[in-house]
C-alpha cells in the first residue's frame, strides 16, 4: 500500500513523503526534496496574476498600467538609435451612442474587433519590425506605438494608414457597422516622459473629436495652452453655477405682418468678473463637455419661466404667447433622461405658474432625428403640452420630407437662409418650400437671423408667420425686455 504523506516545510525545504508497506510489519518510505518544483509551480502562478493583473480582460491587449510600460520602453529604444517614435491615441466616435443603439454585447464586439485591428497592425517589411505595439487605456480609448526606422515622417505615414484601416466597415452580429475613430499623434523624443507623451497625443485627439472626428490629428504645442484655458473656464463656470455668476437674456420674437412682439427666446450668458462677456459658443461647449450643461439648462429654464409668468400677469402682457428655451444634446441623451427632463419642466411649470401651452422648447434638426432615448425624451416633453420647435433647419440631416416623422410644432429656418435670401434665388425657393411643407403638417414657422426690412418683407411674403433678429432687437437683460416686450405688444391688448 502506498501512502503519500503531507508535506513537510521547514526553512527553505519542501519534502515529499512517500510510503510504501511491504507485509504487515514492514514499511519502506522514500523522502524527496521538491523544493525546486514548489518554487517554480509559485513563479508560474505570480506569472499568470501578473498577466491578468496587467491584461484587459475585454480585448486581451496590455491595459493601461502595461500600456505605460510599452510607452516607456519604447522611449527608452530612442537613446542611442536611429529610428524614430510616434505615440497614438486613438478613440472610437460616437461610441456611446453606437453602444446604446446596438446594445452592450455588440459594444463590446466592436471593441474587440478594433483591438484586432491594432494587435494585428504590420509595419513595412522593410522596417524589419514585427507589429504595432497597443494597449486599451480604458472605455474605447486606444494607445498604439509606430516605430519607424527612420525620420518622423515614416512613423506619420503609418499612423495614418494605421487611423485608415480601423475606419473601415466592422461586422458585427452578421451586420456592418460603419465607425470612425480620431487620433491624437505626437512624435516622441529620447528624454520625453512616457506619460506627458500620452497627455499630449490624448490632447491632439480630443481636437481631431472636436472638429468632426475620423481623422489624425498630430499635436500642437497650442493645443496645451488651450487645454488650460478650458480647464481655467470649466473651474470659474462651475463657480458661477454655484454662486450666481450666471443670467438669462431674452431676444423679441414678431409677427412679420405687423411687427408686434409675441414672445421671446431665452439665452444664457455669462459675465465674468475679470474677462468680461464670455461668449455662449465658448462656455456652453465647455458646459457639455464637463457634464454642467444639465444645470446650466435647468438654471436657464427655471429663471425664464419665472420671468416670463411675471411678464404675462402685467396689463397686456397675455398677448405674450411664447417663451423659446434650447435643449441640448445632454439633457435628452440616455435611457434615464426622459423622465429626468420632464420633471425638471414640470417642477419649473409649477414653480412659475406658467401655462404649459407658452413654453417652446427648441431642439436642434440633428438631435431630433436621433436614437431612441431623444425621441422618448421628446415624448416625455410633449406629453406635458409644451410645444416643441426644430431650431437651425436647414443645416443638419433632417429633408423637407422627413419633417412628418419628427415630432414638433414649430420649424425655425436658420440664419444663414436668411442672410442670403434677398441674393440668392436658390435660397428664396427653399424658404418658400419650408414654408410650405411645414404648413402643410399644421407646423408653424419661425425665420433667425433678421436683420435688414428687406429681409422681413421677403419672410412675410413666403407665409412665414414669425421672426426675430437683431432688426427688431438684440438680446436684453429682463428688465429691458420686459419693458420692449410691453412696448411691442399688438394694439388691440394696448389699455
Amino acid at each position: 500500500m502506498a501512502v503519500r504523506g503531507p508535506a513537510v516545510r521547514g526553512g527553505l525545504q519542501v519534502l515529499g513523503l512517500r510510503l510504501l508497506r511491504l507485509d504487515a510489519s514492514t514499511l519502506m518510505a522514500s523522502v524527496s526534496d521538491i523544493t525546486l518544483a514548489e518554487q517554480r509551480e509559485a513563479q508560474r502562478l505570480n506569472a499568470r496574476l501578473r498577466t491578468a493583473s496587467r491584461t484587459d480582460a475585454l480585448t486581451g491587449l496590455p491595459n493601461r498600467v502595461a500600456g505605460r510600460e510599452l510607452v516607456a520602453e519604447a522611449v527608452g529604444r530612442l537613446r542611442g538609435g536611429t529610428h524614430s517614435l510616434a505615440v497614438l491615441v486613438i478613440n472610437v466616435d460616437r461610441f456611446t451612442m453606437l453602444n446604446t443603439r446596438l446594445g452592450t454585447a455588440a459594444g463590446d464586439e466592436l471593441l474587440r474587433q478594433v483591438a484586432h485591428r491594432l494587435s494585428g497592425a504590420l509595419v513595412p517589411e522593410s522596417w524589419e519590425a514585427a507589429q504595432v505595439p497597443a494597449a486599451r487605456f480604458g472605455g474605447d480609448e486606444f494607445v498604439a506605438l509606430v516605430e519607424a526606422p527612420g525620420r518622423g515622417e515614416d512613423a506619420l505615414r503609418a499612423a495614418v494608414n494605421l487611423v485608415d484601416s480601423l475606419c473601415r466597415p466592422y461586422l458585427v452580429d452578421g451586420q456592418f457597422c460603419h465607425v470612425t475613430v480620431s487620433a491624437g499623434l505626437v512624435p516622441a523624443a529620447a528624454q520625453a516622459d512616457p506619460d506627458t507623451l500620452v497627455e499630449d497625443a490624448g490632447l491632439a485627439m480630443r481636437e481631431a473629436k472636436r472638429t468632426g472626428g475620423g481623422r489624425l490629428q498630430p499635436f500642437d504645442p497650442a493645443l496645451s495652452q488651450r487645454a488650460r484655458q478650458r480647464a481655467a473656464t470649466e473651474a470659474d463656470l462651475r463657480r458661477a453655477l454655484e454662486h450666481g455668476g450666471l443670467h438669462v437674456a431674452y431676444q423679441p420674437i414678431v409677427a412679420l405682418h405687423s411687427g408686434a412682439a409675441t414672445g421671446v427666446e431665452a439665452l444664457a450668458r455669462w459675465r465674468h468678473p475679470e474677462r468680461g462677456e464670455v461668449s455662449p459658443v465658448e462656455f456652453i461647449q465647455v458646459a457639455e463637455e464637463a457634464g454642467l450643461i444639465g444645470a446650466l439648462g435647468e438654471f436657464v429654464l427655471r429663471s425664464a419661466c419665472q420671468a416670463f409668468a411675471g411678464w404675462r400677469a402685467q396689463p397686456g402682457g397675455e398677448a405674450l404667447q411664447v417663451l423659446s428655451v434650447n435643449l441640448s444634446r445632454a439633457q435628452l441623451s440616455g435611457e434615464a433622461q426622459a423622465a429626468t427632463i420632464a420633471g425638471q419642466v414640470q417642477r419649473a411649470l409649477d414653480a412659475s405658474g406658467l401655462p404649459a401651452a407658452c413654453l417652446q422648447l427648441e431642439v436642434t434638426e440633428s438631435l431630433a432625428a436621433q436614437d431612441a432615448s431623444v425621441q422618448a425624451s421628446l415624448k416625455a416633453l410633449k406629453g406635458l403640452g409644451v410645444k416643441l420647435a426644430l431650431d437651425d433647419f436647414g443645416t443638419g440631416y433632417s429633408s423637407l420630407s422627413s419633417l412628418q416623422q419628427l415630432p414638433v410644432d414649430v420649424v425655425k429656418i436658420d440664419r444663414s437662409f436668411v442672410m442670403q435670401a434677398e441674393s440668392s434665388l436658390h435660397h428664396r425657393v427653399l424658404i418658400e418650400a419650408t414654408v410650405m411643407v411645414a404648413g402643410s403638417l399644421g407646423m408653424h414657422t419661425v425665420a433667425e437671423g433678421i436683420e435688414t426690412p428687406g429681409q422681413a418683407a421677403l419672410l412675410a411674403a413666403t407665409g412665414c408667420g414669425k421672426g426675430q433678429g437683431y432688426l427688431y432687437a438684440r438680446p436684453m437683460p429682463p428688465e429691458q425686455a420686459r419693458d420692449w416686450l410691453l412696448a411691442h405688444r399688438p394694439a388691440a391688448t394696448a389699455p
